[in-house]
């Protein structure tokens, strides 16, 4: 039987087998898509061995292998040099090839406004905030505003992407934005408290989350509370798993189903 998987090392908290079985089941795809334990040393070995299964379409990549991943087969979108990271490998003509879903996945819940000149503010500057950087970078938008503890990282960020913008520290008063991200682990369960207060933000403004554990965080909670927009972690997720089903299987996801796929997914979170 064919099939995808999604490797870590740790790989038992990934999501993924959840959301692409349920669309393999939606649209009777004769697939299947697993989970696989993969430790740092095993991961060259690993793609010698999938690359001649005949059965193997690709995998998806979760810590610590995003990096690792780039030397191990064909970069032709260029990841090292803009992303810096590759979460998912697909069998493309003889080659395995790799590239990075977090960008689409991350933009896919905003891409129906126009970004173009517009301000956002990322909260973070670590991996995620490079995939969605770039996101923001091919959407034109105007200006960019990174809260971080490394001002030095942040600004090597904005130069990398040929953003305009400012960096401010973690504690900062908001400017008056559009569009507010949280790209970092604050607020998730385990980690530090997000605190923020979102009074600053205009009407109009979009506030998006990551974060999915817990999925109500206290800033989207805080986002709905100022009747904003919020959009929560469950959005990226699903789109980037959706970009990388069509490159596994052939098909995009089944339409007209996302609220039982949330609740799924929210039932084992």
């Amino acid at each position: 039987m064919k099939y995808a998987e999604v490797i870590g090392d740790p790989i038992a908290h990934s999501k993924s087998p959840i959301i692409h079985n349920f669309w393999l089941k939606k649209l009777r795809i004769d697939a299947h898509y697993n989970s696989h334990h993969v430790k740092p040393a095993q991961l060259a070995d690993y793609i010698k061995i999938r690359a001649k299964d005949a059965d193997w379409l690709g995998c998806n990549i979760t810590l610590p292998h995003k990096i690792a991943m780039m030397d191990l087969v064909a970069d032709p979108g260029g990841l090292k040099s803009t992303i810096g990271a590759m979460n998912t490998v697909f069998r493309q003509d003889t080659q395995l090839t790799g590239t990075n879903t977090d960008a689409g996945g991350f933009y896919a819940p905003i891409a129906a406004d126009d970004w173009n000149g517009k301000h956002a503010i990322i909260i973070g500057a670590g991996g995620a905030a490079r995939a969605i950087l770039f996101a923001l970078s091919k959407a034109a938008i105007g200006k960019v505003t990174i809260l971080a503890r490394n001002a030095l990282k942040a600004m090597g960020l904005l130069a990398q992407f040929g953003l305009k913008g400012e960096i401010l520290p973690m504690d900062a008063a908001l400017p008056d934005a559009d569009l507010l991200v949280n790209s970092s682990p604050l607020g998730m369960v385990g980690q530090e408290p997000l605190e923020i207060d979102l009074t600053p933000l205009p009407d109009g403004a979009i506030v998006y989350d990551i974060v999915y554990t817990p999925l109500k965080t206290e800033l989207l909670k805080q986002a709905r509370a100022r009747q904003l927009l919020a959009i929560d972690g469950l959005d990226m997720l699903i789109g980037q798993a959706a970009i990388a089903f069509e490159l596994f299987f052939g098909a995009p996801p089944p339409p007209d189903c996302e609220d039982e796929l949330r609740a799924a997914l929210v039932s084992v979170l």
